[in-house]
């Protein structure tokens, strides 16, 4: 790679919030890859002080946390603009809806001549969205999205301009996933006949966690042997452990909270259930693959990429629990099947989701955009 000067270039990234999740591990991943001797970095939060903060400083990477208000819009934007004009980058590379929202803003006034967009979903939760993300897309330089699927979304739903969209995927650190030591079973409670179903995710109504208590109710007693283990919290997680009390499936699902251990249970699992409504590329498929976990899913932004139905995983339709039920039923009682499903899925992942070679392809965005 040519490098443009031998000066590092302050380039500042902007996201919404630093607690664990899918997009902000991968902002973490991202950042601690950059080359330094091309890039001075920056980072800032508008949220509070999250976990990932650490990381990130343990990277000699500044992190200042806004601490702000969602209800106070403006006061968010007239501190980053501050933060902005201080900095003086010459990229700000904003991750999430709110903060790509604001950096365009803040970045246009400050006159930052780069602004790129990382767009990690296809917004579905509201129109209103799209409509600040139309508004002020006239401000982007470029805007990053992490599938094919997105791209298409941008367009059609969003209305964003062609020419300005481009599409890098997420990363996988494949080792960390792949050599995990399993927990034994006993240490969850189970035994080696019981079939374990894991979902990992954040318990929002997004991840339509909801579904998959109803599967595990419509395959209660046809499929004893399935326990259904949920890892992750979330502002749906009180409701959802309700529903399993007036379910009655304390015997079948078991709520496992937040992990760090989240490659162990992988192994330990019998397969995955991914039962999301939408998505951008989701993270945690990729980690189910790369720990070699057969994978029941529904057909979210991003899995076209990652899995064919029938010879690595089974897709079902969104909200289609009748074929959802179908299939986690069929993986439990074919461990033939199971195991076709997770060597199709680990042959499909390659260096093109690397880690270093996601850093490289922004970093070479960056420059492509600078020296225009």
């Amino acid at each position: 790679m040519n490098t443009v000067t031998q000066t590092p270039l302050p380039i500042l990234f902007c996201i919404t919030e630093l607690d664990p999740g899918g997009a902000e591990r991968a902002f973490v991943h991202i950042l601690s890859r950059l080359d330094r001797t091309r890039w001075h970095p920056r980072v800032i939060c508008l949220s509070g002080h999250g976990e990932l903060v650490e990381d990130l400083e343990r990277l000699n990477i500044e992190v200042i946390c806004l601490n702000g208000n969602p209800r106070r819009p403006m006061q968010i934007l007239s501190r980053l603009y501050r933060e902005i004009r201080q900095f003086h980058p010459v990229v700000i590379q904003s991750f999430l809806f709110h903060a790509n929202i604001l950096s365009r803003i803040a970045g246009r006034l400050a006159g930052v001549p780069a602004l790129v967009s990382g767009i990690r979903v296809a917004e579905k939760r509201s129109n209103s969205y799209l409509k600040l993300d139309r508004w002020t897309e006239r401000w982007a330089t470029t805007h990053i999205c992490v599938s094919e699927a997105v791209r298409r979304f941008s367009i059609e739903q969003g209305g964003l301009t062609p020419e300005k969209l481009i599409v890098i995927p997420n990363g996988i650190d494949q080792e960390r996933f792949k050599y995990a030591t399993p927990i034994p079973r006993e240490q969850l409670g189970y035994t080696s006949s019981d079939v374990l179903a894991l979902f990992v995710g954040r318990l929002d109504s997004q991840k339509g966690v909801t579904d998959l208590l109803e599967v595990a109710l419509r395959l209660k007693e046809k499929c004893p042997q399935l326990k259904c283990l949920i890892a992750g919290t979330g502002p749906e997680e009180q409701r959802l452990r309700d529903a399993v009390n007036q379910l009655e499936l304390t015997e079948s699902v078991r709520f496992l909270g937040r992990r760090d251990d989240v490659p162990a249970l992988m192994k330990t699992a019998d397969f995955f259930v991914f039962p999301s409504r939408w998505e951008g590329m989701p993270n945690v498929i990729l980690e189910a693959m790369a720990a070699g976990l057969p994978i029941v899913t529904t057909n979210v932004e991003g899995i076209d990429q990652l899995l064919e139905h029938d010879l690595s995983a089974e897709i079902v339709p969104i909200g289609d629990l009748e074929q959802f039920s179908a299939s986690v039923q069929k993986l439990i009682q074919n461990v033939e099947l199971r195991q076709q499903y997770a060597e199709q899925a680990r042959l499909r992942l390659s260096t093109e989701f690397d880690w270093q070679s996601i850093a490289d392809q922004y970093q070479d965005l960056y420059e492509q955009i600078i020296a225009r």
